[in-house]
């Protein structure tokens, strides 16, 4: 941004400075030369006045022409040619001053019958005088720029330095630092939006506050729900019939497993940072998923799949992670059919192989007839369903995937791809693909 500002404000006093400067120059030069020869000129009005002084009534010069004043007026270095009436001769010649001048500025002045004047000066001395105030206007220009280029760095930094601040203080905003900062740069837009970002400060940490409270009181109840059902369950598994033990003990199982879902959800929820994530294996968390949806798979005559290399391990939060697949899989078993298939593997842009740029792809796909154009590109819009449902499965699944830093997308229309990007945590070993919880 600084040197954006930098460059634009410099651009303007050069262009500025070569506008006002070049035709500078060149009037100083031609200034000079007007001044030198508006001197010549005054010099031969005063030649002439002489002249004519020493002319008779008849309006020659009788006794010779007197020199002595004239030479006083020619300057160093100059020659003077006098043509002036003579009774004699008509018209007489006198060279007064050098014999030669090279180079010279040359004036002249007709005196009618009178005669006339021409005087000659070297332009050496012009010339540098010339020079000297082309130097001076040169000068002139060069600390005008400087000058300029001094209020454009003052000007960037003022301007750079208060919109990174306001910048970078957006950037916590958006991690979750919602201290107020009374800071202010003086700049009134700049102030306005410091403004702005306190208000949205307050406003967002009472909204996540009394979220953060809805949810635990959810959770709250959720649970005391799920020891209900529980401990119905419990009181079934001691049944006579094995059939109704082995059912309320799986009961049991997925309401634990639910349980835990729960507290982890809300856990992370209240502890989303980045930093306090431990690396997960990604195809151990989905294998307990996938062997949950393995009975509805096979009641609809499908079949779901898990193919990756378990030493897989991806920044995330494993909750958000299985419901979120969860919610692929769930789809795909609605609105799919074939088998589905949930590959797990590491991927990264063509030459960029640093472990920043590394990615763990989890591939949700199956054999239907994929998501038409009309719905692909509304796919992930909250409330957003084509089949009369609630909207919000896909959208939810790419919240929580971006929660944790990643990104959902569909990566493949017909027949439908979804796939989750995940940061990866670099193994050394070698990978290999397996296929897991598959039917025999």
């Amino acid at each position: 941004m600084r040197r954006r500002i930098l460059q634009s404000i410099l651009a303007v006093v050069i262009l500025t400075g070569l506008l006002l400067g070049v035709p500078l120059i060149y009037t100083a030069w031609l200034w000079v030369e007007d001044f030198t020869r508006s001197d010549l000129q005054a010099r031969l009005d005063r030649m002439a006045a002489e002249i004519i002084v020493q002319e008779g009534r008849s309006g020659v010069i009788e006794n010779g022409l007197d020199t002595t004043s004239l030479r006083l007026v020619v300057p160093e270095g100059g020659k003077l040619v006098v043509v002036y009436p003579t009774p004699e001769q008509g018209a007489a010649r006198l060279d007064i001053g050098a014999s030669e001048v090279l180079s010279p500025l040359v004036e002249s002045l007709s005196m009618g019958t009178s005669g006339s004047l021409r005087l000659e000066v070297p332009s050496d001395r012009t010339r540098t005088l010339q020079r000297q105030a082309i130097g001076a206007v040169t000068l002139l220009v060069l600390a005008s720029m400087g000058a300029g280029a001094g209020v454009a760095v003052v000007t960037a930094k003022r301007l750079a330095d208060p919109l990174k601040d306001v910048a970078e203080r957006a950037a916590r905003l958006a991690e979750g630092d919602f201290r107020e900062v009374p800071r202010r740069h003086g700049i009134p837009e700049l102030d306005r939006v410091s403004d702005v970002l306190d208000s949205a400060t307050v406003e967002i940490a009472g909204r996540l506050q009394r979220e953060h409270a809805l949810v635990a009181d959810v959770s709250h109840q959720l649970r005391s729900r799920l020891t209900a059902v529980r401990l119905r369950l419990d009181e079934l598994s001691g049944h006579a019939d094995p059939a109704v033990v082995h059912e309320a003990e799986e009961a049991m199982a997925q309401v634990d497993r639910l349980t835990v879902a729960v507290d982890d959800l809300v856990r992370s929820s209240r502890n989303s940072s980045a930093a306090d994530r431990t690396p997960v294996s990604v195809v151990g968390e989905l294998a307990s998923v996938v062997a949950d949806w393995q009975g509805p798979y096979k009641e609809a005559g499908r079949v779901l799949r898990l193919r990756g290399e378990p030493r897989l391990m991806a920044a995330t939060t494993g909750s958000r992670l299985r419901e979120a697949i969860s919610v692929l899989i769930d789809n795909a078993l609605r609105h799919g059919a074939g088998t589905c298939t949930v590959s797990v593997r590491l991927v990264s842009p063509a030459g960029r192989e640093t472990p920043k740029e590394t990615r763990v792809c989890v591939e949700v796909s199956d054999e239907g007839e994929g998501v038409s154009d009309r719905l692909a590109p509304h796919i992930f819009d909250r409330g957003f369903s084509g089949s009369g449902s609630t909207g919000l499965g896909l959208a939810l699944a790419r919240a929580l995937i971006e929660a944790d830093g990643g990104r959902l997308e569909l990566q493949r229309r017909r027949p439908a791809l979804f796939a989750a990007f995940l940061a990866a945590v670099k193994d050394e070993a070698p990978t290999r693909v397996v296929g897991i919880h598959e039917p025999r």
